[in-house]
């Protein structure tokens, strides 16, 4: 049995939601990113009735991936900028057997990851199309993931800045609330 530390990434390890953040710098880049974001707008009303589903309303959202040329490219360019920005605190815990579990676009948080050496399970985004492959990587399904990626694991340490991650919590031997640059018990 591996006994390993599991990390959120967005506002956990990385001080901000990686996506959004992108998807600002590709504004800056390539302003046609704008088309997709009506659409995704129009559908928050019926997200917040519970009638769409967190999935589909981030399918419509990763629509701007269409309109970002070199896809590979802008992300590591977007990266090589945003990685020193990592929290220190995270840098000062770090292990090689650490597992990043995040509902970001794989493709996306890939890059930070295979730089800091540690093993990822993220939503399944089609980098081009922005559809997601199975369920997007939040609340339950984050133990459906390490369960199936590493079943023989179990979490020494948690770590997340949201209580919607209480079920990877409830499988560590100890789980902490990550507020800023604080780590706070869960």
């Amino acid at each position: 049995m591996e006994k390993v530390n599991v990390y959120d990434w967005d506002k956990t390890i990385f001080p901000k939601d990686s996506t959004v953040t992108f998807y600002f710098w590709c504004i800056l880049r390539y302003p046609k990113v704008l088309k997709a974001l009506p659409a995704a707008l129009k559908l928050l009303p019926a997200y917040f009735r519970g009638q769409v589903s967190k999935t589909r309303i981030k399918e419509v959202f990763y629509g701007f991936l269409e309109y970002v040329p070199n896809i590979d490219h802008a992300v590591k360019r977007f990266w090589d900028q945003k990685f020193p920005k990592i929290n220190r605190w995270y840098l000062d815990h770090q292990r090689s057997d650490d597992i990043v579990i995040s509902a970001s676009p794989e493709f996306l948080i890939s890059v930070p990851t295979e730089r800091l050496g540690v093993r990822l399970l993220a939503s399944r985004v089609d980098k081009k199309t922005g559809k997601t492959e199975g369920e997007n990587c939040w609340g339950p399904e984050k133990v459906t993931r390490l369960r199936e990626a590493y079943p023989d694991v179990e979490i020494a340490a948690f770590y997340s800045d949201s209580r919607s991650d209480s079920p990877l919590a409830e499988l560590a031997d100890v789980a902490y609330l990550v507020k800023g640059e604080k780590l706070l018990p869960w």
